[in-house]
């Protein structure tokens, strides 16, 4: 049976505030840790005191039954709460569309096709190998470069490959990235995923994505703590089983109305690069898309 908390309606406002609360240990706030709790980080009485609202109006807004905090009482909680910058933007996202959803335009589709413009400017990227996303990490375009570095991983096996369900679903992912990194980019997809559910949480494509991964312990427990990460460059260390460890700078750039967006995998070192030509040089060695 599937974890409702990994269910993709359980991710609103109520939700992401009572999952902050419970991760907020008391000594953070300047309160003392001592004495048993039934449930971990702060009770809902010493948010509420902090933040200046009723213990009444607090447990509404976590149980979604109160949907139209004021901005007051959104910072109040915010800064009691010791959102970061990235969590305070989800949570003023989340807020919007309850509190102007007529206002809010309508997220495209998940799975809208990019503009033909987008896939020539992947073969004009080789060869760099870059590749074309969509708002829930599915792959919708890559170039030759690219596909020659991952597809002896198995990313591309699925007929509508998706990074979620390679590193959650397929067990190849734990074989090219050593325990500790496969943890960190599990952290890091659960976290866009749920930056991204303010748009596209009602998208069929994103409901069905959260559904089938809940029954992943790995995936559910992530979901369940509202982790909160936007689209930024990082890097990547890939256990290669043909080219041996390659190292990337991942550069992230939005493209068209802001629902696709490009990474570009830089080879962090010359051993990479020249690991990434050989693999290039060799027989069936990827074709752009």
């Amino acid at each position: 049976m599937k974890d409702h908390t990994a269910r993709a309606d359980a991710g609103g406002l109520g939700g992401f505030l009572r999952a902050r609360r419970e991760q907020l240990r008391p000594e953070q706030v300047g309160l003392p840790s001592s004495g048993r709790r039934r449930t971990p980080g702060l009770r809902r009485e010493e948010l509420a005191t902090i933040a200046g609202v009723s213990v009444e109006y607090l447990e509404r807004l976590e149980q979604g039954r109160d949907t139209n905090p004021s901005v007051a009482v959104l910072g109040a909680l915010a800064e009691a709460l010791r959102l970061s910058d990235d969590e305070k933007r989800h949570l003023a996202m989340l807020a919007m569309n309850r509190h102007s959803g007529t206002l809010v335009p309508a997220a495209h589709p998940v799975g809208e096709e990019p503009r033909s413009t987008l896939r020539a400017l992947l073969d004009h990227l080789d060869p760099t190998p870059a590749c074309l996303l969509g708002p829930i990490y599915n792959l919708v375009g890559w170039n030759h470069a690219w596909e020659g570095v991952v597809r002896p991983l198995g990313v591309l096996d699925d007929d509508r490959p998706n990074f979620f369900r390679f590193h959650f679903l397929n067990p190849m992912a734990h074989t090219i990235f050593a325990d500790d990194h496969w943890a960190v980019i599990a952290d890091e997809l659960v976290g866009w995923l749920r930056s991204a559910q303010p748009e596209w949480g009602t998208d069929d494509e994103f409901r069905m994505l959260v559904e089938d991964l809940g029954a992943v312990p790995e995936f559910a427990r992530r979901w369940a703590a509202h982790p909160v990460a936007f689209r930024q460059p990082g890097s990547r260390v890939l256990l290669h089983p043909e080219a041996g460890t390659l190292r990337f700078t991942i550069e992230v750039l939005l493209v068209g109305e802001g629902q696709h967006w490009l990474q570009l995998w830089v080879p962090y070192d010359d051993e990479t690069t020249s690991a990434i030509n050989a693999l290039l040089a060799g027989p069936g060695n990827g074709r752009s898309r």
